[in-house]
């Protein structure tokens, strides 16, 4: 990238968390401990504008992660949630699936209500995040949070450029190959991203699988409709099924 442009890139980005400071309290900063984040923290140490840092945690994060966030960012608040994802697949009924992200409503959307937000969201991570902006504003239950995402414009090479001339620290997994850190699980890593996340993690893959087999007591304790007759069959579907789910396959967890 030319110089010229690569610098007014962090400088827009600079000027929207400038710009967009609340008065009277610091953003709500929203970090995860990937490689977006720790560059939205860094930017806003750039800006010189208060943030108080926050991590929501989901009970599947990636346990090197979370030593990354505790050892390079110690002033980091870490948000634990009132219950499990394991908890929560029991109370739903069924596994988090692409069209159906009842986890991420849970463990990741609340934060910052009623604040302003500073997130590391990038147009180019989703065709659904193509669609976001610089700054919006959203309301629910009635409450508002106003959401700046400074490095929205940003690529993935642009975000590893300037973690290299920064200097940054990053979590070990991005070495050992992981292209995006986020919850053990998540569906939409992907069924190769899925294989390889339980085989690094076999511990996940035993607490989804005790969660799914109280799933299927409570679906048919409730008469509820069910293909799967044990706990190890849903796992197979959940990490192998297409990326769309068809009409039939989502009545089974109506």
């Amino acid at each position: 990238m030319q110089l010229d442009l690569w610098e007014n890139k962090i400088e827009r980005a600079i000027r929207r968390l400038r710009d967009n400071e609340p008065e009277g309290e610091p953003y709500y900063g929203a970090t995860s401990g990937g490689k977006d984040s720790i560059v939205i923290m860094r930017l806003a140490e750039m800006a010189n504008v208060r943030v108080d840092w926050h991590c929501s945690l989901t009970t599947v994060d990636p346990p090197e992660l979370l030593r990354f966030i505790r050892k390079h960012h110690p002033y980091v608040k870490f948000n634990k949630p009132k219950t499990t994802m394991f908890r929560l697949i029991v109370k739903k009924r069924m596994p988090p699936t692409r069209m159906v992200r009842y986890c991420c409503e849970y463990f990741k959307e609340t934060g910052g209500d009623g604040r302003t937000v500073i997130t590391g969201v990038r147009k180019d991570e989703s065709a659904k995040r193509s669609k976001r902006q610089a700054v919006e504003c959203f309301s629910k239950n009635k409450t508002t949070k106003q959401v700046v995402n400074p490095i929205i414009d940003w690529s993935t090479n642009d975000v590893w450029e300037f973690i290299r001339e920064e200097g940054l620290p990053y979590c070990e997994l991005y070495d050992e190959g992981f292209k995006r850190l986020g919850c053990v699980g998540c569906p939409m890593a992907g069924r190769d991203r899925m294989i390889e996340q339980f085989k690094r993690w076999p511990h996940f893959k035993a607490l989804y699988i005790k969660a799914f087999d109280k799933m299927l007591e409570n679906r048919l304790r409730d008469g509820l409709l069910t293909k799967w007759t044990s706990a190890e069959a849903v796992f197979e579907w959940w990490i192998t099924k297409p990326a769309k789910i068809d009409d039939q396959q989502m009545g089974l967890f109506e």
